[in-house]
C-alpha cells in the first residue's frame, strides 16, 4: 500500500504522524511512504533521515494526496486538506469530530474513510493510540501551570513547592484517567498539594495506591464548586470517547477563584471541561477571564515534537501495519479496536457519539462495513 505522510499545516504544529523508524518498519513490509518534503523537520527528523528508511520524498502535500491510499497525520484536516481527500483515500489521524460539526460536513462530504487516534479503543476500555498524548499532556499540564503562575507572567506569584515555612501551591485534577494520573504525578512530584477528583472510584483507587501523598476525591458538583474555588491551579482532564466533553467547572466557580489562578483545560480538544475554556494557541496560549489565566491549547503535545512523535508512532504503528497489510476492510474486521476508530466511511458517521454531537444520521458500522467478531 501507498502510505503518505503530509507535512502538518497547522500553526506551530511541530509533529509528523510517523517517525523514520515507523517508516522503516513499514518499508520492510513491502509498502511504499511517501513524506513530504520538510515534514519531519519539526520534529529534528531530516528528508534524509526518512530516505535512508525507504521513504521516497514528495515536493508538495498535493503529490502527497494524489499518489497516496493511506493517509496518515497528527491532526485534523484543514480545508485545503479536507478539499484534496477522495472516496479511494483512508485518513488516519486525531479527528475529535464532536465539537466540529463544520470538520464532519467537511469530511462526510469527500466520502473518505476517515478513522480517529482517540476513538480506537480496547474491549477493556482502553484508548492506545490516545494514551501517549495524554502521557505527554498531563506532564506538562503542571509545568505550564507553575510557569503562569509566575508574577512575571500574571499569576499570583506563587511557587509550586512553596518553602520552608511557606504552603506550596494546590492543584486540582478533574479527571484520573491517563492525563489526570500523570498530571498528578508531575504536580506531587514538584511539591504541590495535589488533590484528584473522578467518579470512577475504581480509578481514583489507582491513583491514590501510586501516588499514597495525593488527596482523591468523588466528583459531586458541590466537591468541584468548592475545590475549584479555592485551587491555584485547575487541570481539566475528563474524556468521554468520542462525544464531547461534559462541562464540570461553570462560569460562576470560575469567577470564584482568586485573581491570578491558572486553569490548564487539556479537554479543550473535544470542547473543554470549563465553561469559560475556549481553544489557544501555542502563539497566543493564554487569556484572562474574571481574573483567571486560562491555557487551552489543543495540541499541547505539539510543544514536544520530538518525543510526542516517536510516541505517538510508537503507539499507531501496530495498526497502520494492519491497515496497510490487509486494508481498512479486513483489518476493521478482525480487530474490534480499530473499527471503533472509524468515524465516518462512505459519506456516513459511523460512531453514536459524533452524530448524537453535530446532528448528523447515525449509520452504525455494521450498516456500512459487514462485521462478524469471534
Amino acid at each position: 500500500m501507498r502510505i503518505g505522510v503530509p507535512t502538518e499545516i497547522r500553526e506551530e504544529e511541530y509533529r509528523v504522524a510517523l517517525s523514520p523508524a515507523g517508516t522503516k518498519e513499514l518499508t520492510k513490509r513491502g509498502h511504499e511512504v511517501l513524506v513530504q518534503r520538510g515534514a519531519g523537520e519539526g520534529s529534528s527528523f531530516s528528508d534524509d533521515a526518512f530516505v535512508a528508511a525507504g521513504a521516497r520524498i514528495v515536493p508538495d502535500a498535493e503529490g502527497v494526496f494524489a499518489q497516496a491510499e493511506l493517509l496518515i497525520k497528527v491532526k485534523e484536516p484543514l480545508p485545503e486538506e479536507i478539499s484534496r481527500l477522495e472516496p479511494r483515500h483512508i485518513l488516519f489521524t486525531y479527528l475529535h469530530l464532536a465539537p466540529d460539526k463544520r470538520l464532519t460536513a467537511g469530511l462526510v462530504a469527500s466520502g473518505a474513510t476517515c478513522l480517529a487516534y482517540e476513538t480506537v479503543e480496547t474491549a477493556d476500555g482502553r484508548h492506545p493510540l490516545l494514551s501517549p498524548m495524554s502521557e505527554i499532556a498531563g506532564r506538562l499540564a503542571p509545568q505550564i501551570g507553575a510557569y503562569f503562575l509566575e508574577r512575571m507572567k500574571g499569576g499570583k506569584g506563587k511557587l509550586m513547592g512553596g518553602a520552608t515555612g511557606v504552603k506550596p501551591a494546590s492543584v486540582v485534577i478533574l479527571g484520573a484517567g491517563n492525563a489526570g494520573s500523570n498530571a498528578a504525578v508531575i504536580a506531587s512530584g514538584m511539591g504541590a498539594r495535589t488533590k484528584v477528583l473522578d467518579i470512577d472510584l475504581d480509578a481514583l483507587g489507582a491513583v491514590r495506591r501510586m501516588l499514597p501523598a495525593v488527596e482523591t476525591l468523588h466528583s459531586d458538583q458541590l466537591t468541584i464548586e468548592a475545590e475549584v474555588a479555592a485551587a491555584d491551579v485547575v487541570i481539566g482532564a475528563v474524556l468521554v470517547s468520542g462525544a464531547r466533553t461534559p462541562v464540570l467547572v461553570s462560569e460562576d466557580t470560575v469567577r470564584q477563584m482568586q485573581p491570578g489562578s491558572v486553569i490548564v483545560d487539556l479537554s479543550i480538544d473535544q470542547g473543554g471541561t470549563v465553561a469559560t475554556s475556549e481553544p489557544t494557541s501555542h502563539r497566543e496560549p493564554t487569556f484572562v477571564k474574571h481574573g483567571v489565566i486560562h491555557y487551552c491549547v489543543d495540541n499541547m503535545a505539539g510543544v514536544v515534537p520530538m518525543t510526542s512523535t516517536i510516541a505517538l508512532t510508537n503507539a499507531t504503528l501496530p495498526y497502520i501495519i494492519a491497515v496497510a497489510d490487509s486494508g481498512v476492510v479486513a483489518a476493521a474486521r478482525a480487530d474490534q479496536a480499530l473499527a471503533r476508530g472509524i468515524n465516518a466511511m462512505e459519506g456516513k458517521v459511523t460512531i453514536k457519539e459524533v452524530s448524537e454531537a453535530t446532528g448528523f444520521p447515525y449509520f452504525p458500522l455494521e450498516y456500512v462495513l459487514p462485521i462478524e467478531y469471534m
